[in-house]
């Protein structure tokens, strides 16, 4: 027999589920105040506002998440993954857009992304286990099928669907809100523990597959793992890059690194601190200039591969040996610290 929950208990349970959003709202209104309070001591313009207190953080977070995952993801040859993974999140706004406009509800896009990108994720993984298909293949199927969906999704247009579809295709500093950015910073929080948790399983399996699988690892489920990690970050980090651009963030400032560092925790250290200097300096140009968030990101993102590219360069000659350039030409992705 069913035992029936009373209002009051059922009314103690909101508090229970909303305290740990009200904690996180307030620590995000934290940040917010003192990005403020620099703002109006250094006379900073854009400081003022808060959706770009809001954008700043974002920014910083995914400036981490992006090369924390993205790293794994180039030394795995798995680059085009984001972009997969970011055109089925696309799919999934559409998913939470359509649900909204025809129930009425108030389901957050950022959500039902959230949930779409997972199941694509995993989609992707089981296509190559049980198909013995390519990577690149399934990523191909899954990539054209999530988009295929958001499109006809908008195409349907149930009450005015594809009003505002821009932001989520390029971003917008703007709609940066409280509740977007209390999200990231659980999404921030999940990767980062779950990769603190399982890093040398994956370094493992990212560089010596096969040896992995000798030594009792369990490959496939660290493959899971992974393209649900991906698709978490690209969602994050599509409330400012859109979809369009997001998988950038997960390869150029990872290639750009790869240029400079030695080894493989080194390239991740340096891949986290040239995101920063891509998004941070992309934010505050995109602001200054009002051009679109993403693409400025990516263009100063870009920028700062090449100058990391000619680094290198310079590093190489001043070394003075010509074999040791001739064998960082051949073998330039930074080799596993074990």
């Amino acid at each position: 027999m069913s035992v029936p929950t009373s209002p009051a208990a059922a009314a103690a349970s909101v508090p229970l589920l909303s305290a740990p959003y009200d904690l996180l709202a307030r620590l995000v209104g934290l940040w917010s105040d003192g990005l403020g309070w620099v703002g109006e001591r250094l006379g900073i313009a854009m400081l003022e506002y808060v959706f770009m207190h809001h954008a700043f953080l974002v920014g910083a977070l995914i400036a981490v998440m992006a090369p924390l995952i993205g790293t794994f993801l180039v030394h795995r040859q798995l680059a085009l993954i984001g972009d997969a993974l970011a055109h089925t999140a696309f799919a999934g706004v559409a998913v939470g857009l359509f649900v909204n406009s025809l129930l009425g509800t108030g389901i957050s896009p950022y959500v039902t992304a959230i949930v779409v990108a997972v199941i694509a994720a995993l989609a992707i993984e089981l296509i190559s286990e049980t198909t013995d298909a390519y990577n690149d293949v399934s990523m191909a199927i899954v990539l054209s099928t999530g988009f295929a969906l958001g499109a006809v999704l908008i195409s349907l247009n149930t009450g005015g669907l594809a009003v505002g579809i821009n932001q989520y295709l390029f971003g917008n500093l703007s709609t940066v809100s409280r509740e977007n950015a209390v999200l990231l910073v659980v999404l921030f929080a999940v990767v980062a523990l779950v990769v603190t948790v399982t890093y040398k399983q994956l370094l493992y399996v990212t560089f010596d597959e096969t040896a992995a699988r000798v030594a009792g690892v369990n490959v496939p489920w660290y493959n899971r793992l992974m393209t649900t990690l991906t698709a978490l970050v690209v969602v994050g980090a599509m409330q400012i890059m859109g979809v369009i651009l997001v998988a950038a963030m997960l390869v150029v400032p990872v290639a750009a690194a790869a240029q400079l560092a030695r080894g493989f925790r080194e390239a991740l250290l340096a891949s986290v601190v040239l995101a920063q200097i891509a998004v941070l300096a992309g934010i505050t140009l995109s602001f200054r200039y009002n051009t679109t968030a993403g693409g400025t990101i990516v263009l100063v993102a870009v920028a700062v591969y090449v100058a990391a590219v000619l680094a290198g360069k310079a590093q190489s000659r001043r070394a003075g040996d010509p074999e040791d350039a001739a064998d960082a030409g051949d073998d330039p992705a930074p080799s596993a610290e074990h």
